[in-house]
């Protein structure tokens, strides 16, 4: 039985992540859990929803992400996104999967204000 560490340790391997690099976010509304998972980036130091699941306790949501992050993920598109985060000079590139260019929106915009920062180019990538 896998605990609920070892099962978050799982999915940062697979992401190739490190420890400080995920916040796994869990809620309970109306006795369903919902977990999302939070990626964080030093390099601009900003955090993106990487994927969101339900389910009716934090092991189950654990292992939703878990065979997510093992058998989806890959299979979902590959966008870039190019942002400046308004008020400052830098712009920066991230990258998503995402089943479509408003999934990526969604994850880009998590949590945050859409009139703090500028999105200037959203590209579906060449498949691989």
């Amino acid at each position: 039985m896998n605990s609920l560490s070892s099962l978050e340790e799982e999915i940062g391997s697979i992401l190739g992540l490190e420890k400080d690099q995920l916040v796994f976010s869990y809620k309970q509304v109306d006795g369903v859990i919902n977990l999302d998972l939070i990626t964080f980036n030093p390099r601009h130091n900003q955090s993106f929803l990487f994927h969101s699941v339900k389910a009716i306790d934090k092991k189950e949501a654990l292992e939703k992400l878990l065979d997510y992050t093992k058998s989806n993920f890959r299979k979902e598109e590959s966008y870039t996104l190019q942002w400046v985060k308004i008020g400052e000079p830098n712009l920066h590139t991230s990258y998503f999967r995402a089943k479509n260019i408003y999934e990526v929106l969604d994850k880009f915009y998590y949590e945050r204000d859409v009139n703090s920062y500028r999105i200037y180019n959203i590209s579906l990538n060449p498949i691989s």
